[in-house]
């Protein structure tokens, strides 16, 4: 069964941006997604923050979700939770293994709803980035905002195994050609080379959506 019913529609809500930064004095880039839900600033902050609440749209998170705190993504990144000003903005670290790169998430009301702004930044390898682009990181944000979003509007808990398995239907490609051409054109706008940039976008979409071979052997 489909997550979606128009997988292009639900990733263009999603508004990206890319910056170029630095840190320590050597450069970063930074991934920017703005999307604004339909649900009141403390609900959609109890989504992002309570542990027993994020697993029902992204995984399950163990440790301290204060500040000083060190938290753990069952399966993904870990860190350390830096700043938390509730209901309206966290940062915490993004560790994983050898690589840190810092995650800062902004909630102000708009309107009858919340825009969250995600700001994503990391030290980038530069043959990495001519690889694959800001999409590499982009699209993995972009598919938990999409999990978000069907939480927030249905109540309900997103089934992991159709989440996990998302990207490989067809509505799923869509929603992951449509969020990496989204992020191609926000490097371009950065400065990228168009042609670098799209074709990288092009990589990440195959990243994205290949099944494994041990999946399609099983």
């Amino acid at each position: 069964m489909s997550l979606l019913t128009d997988p292009a529609a639900i990733a263009g809500l999603v508004a990206r941006e890319v910056r170029t930064g630095s840190r320590d004095g050597a450069p970063t880039r930074i991934a920017v997604a703005r999307r604004i839900y339909g649900t009141d600033q403390p609900d959609l902050w109890d989504a992002l923050t309570d542990g027993e609440r994020i697993p029902r749209w992204f995984l399950p998170i163990s440790g301290e979700l204060r500040v000083g705190g060190r938290y753990q993504i069952e399966g993904n990144a870990g860190g350390v939770v830096e700043a938390c000003e509730e209901p309206s903005r966290f940062a915490v670290t993004w560790e994983m293994g050898p690589q840190i790169s810092w995650l800062t998430v902004t909630l102000t009301p708009v309107g009858d709803g919340t825009q969250l702004e995600l700001v994503h930044e990391a030290f980038v390898d530069p043959e990495l980035w001519t690889q694959f682009g800001p999409g590499a990181v982009g699209v993995g944000w972009d598919l938990a905002l999409m999990g978000l979003g069907l939480h927030l509007s249905s109540g309900e808990p997103v089934d992991p195994a159709a989440g996990l398995a998302f990207p490989t239907t067809p509505e799923g490609v869509a929603f992951v050609r449509a969020a990496s051409s989204g992020w191609a054109e926000a490097a371009v706008a950065d400065g990228d080379d168009p042609e670098t940039a799209h074709a990288a976008a092009a990589r990440t979409v195959s990243f994205y959506t290949t099944v494994p071979e041990d999946d399609q052997q099983s």
